[in-house]
């Protein structure tokens, strides 16, 4: 085998390396939406998702950008999901939920239903925190 062909754990390492985020946990996050003031709080209402400025998205409305796990070191409880929603008018937010049973909603089904209607385009994250 041609010794230009072969690739080994060290060239697979250093590539995944490369894509791994330097951001790390949901602060730091939440920090870097802020300071671009894309800092909006998507929130659930009867009406559909809402900012709290009178406006009321719908799913269509709506595209889901980049998605955050996170997941606690010592608190299996402690595992979020943060959704980076843009809107079809130009806003950007975002969304924050907990995993599964964890999961805070008071409307039960109802976030977990509206935000699986949202269709995603998984951007990089250098294109959304660019300055």
């Amino acid at each position: 085998m041609d010794k230009n062909t072969n690739i080994n754990s060290t060239d697979i390492d250093k590539e995944a390396s490369h894509r791994v985020t330097e951001m790390v946990t949901l602060s730091e996050v939440l920090e870097k939406l802020r300071l671009r003031k894309l800092d909006n709080e998507f929130k659930m209402t009867e009406e559909g998702f809402t900012i709290g400025k009178g406006k009321n998205y719908q799913p269509q409305d709506l595209t889901i950008i980049k998605v955050f796990r996170f997941e606690g070191e010592s608190d299996p409880a402690d595992t979020s999901i943060l959704y980076i929603i843009e809107a079809n008018d130009g806003l950007t937010g975002y969304s924050m939920d907990m995993y599964g049973v964890y999961s805070d909603h008071e409307d039960g089904l109802g976030y977990d239903n509206f935000i699986r209607q949202i269709p995603i385009s998984d951007r990089d994250e250098q294109l959304i925190f660019e300055v």
